[in-house]
């Protein structure tokens, strides 16, 4: 259009995913891509998803094609409740529980339900993109607060607080995107402290829980903050994608307001979706399925940090995940992730520079590498190529050396 000004205020405030953009580069069959955060095709229960629609159409024929409730499909609400009851220890009645098209339309609703402009938002420093987008649209103030090892910086966390009075604070406490670290125990009971007898809502987003690989599972933040959590939840990491399934469980008055949200966004998430996830997950056993996964996702990052401690220069520091899907890694503080990224693509492999996972400032020396997509021998290819743009950028020949692991 000839005039930017019929375009709305909000819209032109929310960033463009860079993540998406340099996707366009992977679809060279040269470039080896640690860039998407895409779960793995080869792993996708095609037969067992195609008999289950086939059985939603015999026994359900036209029904399945009409128009359905806004709260989503009884059964699979019902799966989502009995599956925290016996993996999380959490009492989540039906009535709590919308399906959403994807938990990126439950931050959505949760942005559209709560969020004014200017309200102070506590995010996570390097935090989720996605999050970052959907709540820019309502223009509410980030306050950043950073994450380490151990999790969300509890001071720093303090100080937020005393400085905005956030009605929200997001975090991915089990293998953050895009940092890969799990909340431990005792951070998450002093957040939760800090966060006592507030109005701050704290969200819960949990796509990757299940993918856990190593080590022992955390407690939810819904124990600690029973009145002030709201979990996010999402079949794309554990199941597939494309089907764009997702839920939120929220405390009821604020259920009754997300509910008029949805209604006034897309009247309800797909029924003939929703009615095949459910006869898949009753007639197969997901849990033998997500074991698979793991055990695929840990290979393979094993061979993403072999191969870092092989190829990448000492300088070059890393983190080691429980589980997800991503290994973040940090270049000398001098150095930009940024502009490795243009001598890696000349090498054939990309990455996501930090740079998108943080609401303030630019010229980040973090980068988020995905191992998901990528078979081990093509991981160790990539990571070599990596290495070798590494030390190009420090200015250095290339020759093999090792990264510190922290």
């Amino acid at each position: 259009m000839k005039n930017d000004r019929i375009f709305s205020d909000r819209i032109t405030d929310v960033p463009r995913s860079f993540i998406r953009e340099i996707l366009k580069v992977a679809l060279n069959p040269n470039v080896i891509s640690f860039a998407g955060g895409l779960p793995n095709r080869d792993l996708f229960p095609v037969d067992a998803l195609k008999e289950a629609a086939c059985r939603v159409f015999e026994n359900q024929g036209r029904d399945v094609l009409q128009y359905a409730c806004s709260e989503g499909h009884g059964g699979l609400r019902e799966y989502v409740s009995a599956r925290y009851r016996e993996k999380a220890d959490l009492d989540i009645p039906v009535d709590n529980i919308l399906i959403t098209n994807g938990s990126q339309q439950g931050l959505d609703l949760l942005g559209k339900t709560l969020v004014n402009e200017g309200d102070a938002v506590v995010i996570e420093e390097p935090g989720y993109l996605g999050a970052i987008q959907a709540f820019s649209l309502y223009r509410p103030t980030f306050l950043p607060v950073p994450v380490s090892l151990e999790g969300m910086d509890p001071d720093a966390l303090r100080m937020a607080r005393s400085a905005g009075r956030p009605k929200l604070m997001y975090t991915v406490p089990n293998f953050q995107n895009p940092s890969g670290i799990t909340y431990s125990d005792q951070n998450r009971m002093e957040l939760a402290r800090i966060l006592e007898g507030t109005d701050t809502l704290l969200i819960e987003d949990d796509p990757y829980g299940d993918l856990r690989f190593s080590g022992r599972a955390r407690t939810s933040f819904k124990h600690l903050l029973p009145d002030n959590t709201v979990l996010l939840g999402s079949f794309s990491k554990s199941l597939v994608p494309g089907l764009r399934l997702g839920w939120i469980a929220a405390p009821s008055a604020l259920m009754q307001k997300l509910i008029t949200a949805k209604q006034a966004t897309d009247l309800r998430t797909s029924h003939f979706t929703q009615s095949m996830v459910c006869e898949y997950l009753c007639n197969n056993d997901a849990d033998e399925h997500i074991r698979m996964i793991c055990d695929v996702y840990g290979r393979q990052c094993r061979a993403m940090l072999a191969g870092m401690k092989r190829h990448f220069p000492s300088e070059v520091s890393y983190i080691e995940p429980e589980g997800g899907m991503f290994v973040w890694a940090e270049l000398p503080r001098h150095m930009a992730a940024m502009d490795l990224f243009d001598l890696a693509v000349k090498d054939g492999v990309i990455f996501v520079p930090g740079d998108p996972f943080y609401v303030r400032g630019s010229r980040h020396s973090t980068l988020r590498l995905n191992f998901s997509c990528t078979d081990v021998e093509t991981i160790d290819v990539g990571i070599r190529r990596l290495g070798t743009a590494i030390r190009k950028l420090m200015g250095r020949p290339t020759e093999q050396c090792n990264a510190v692991e922290i």
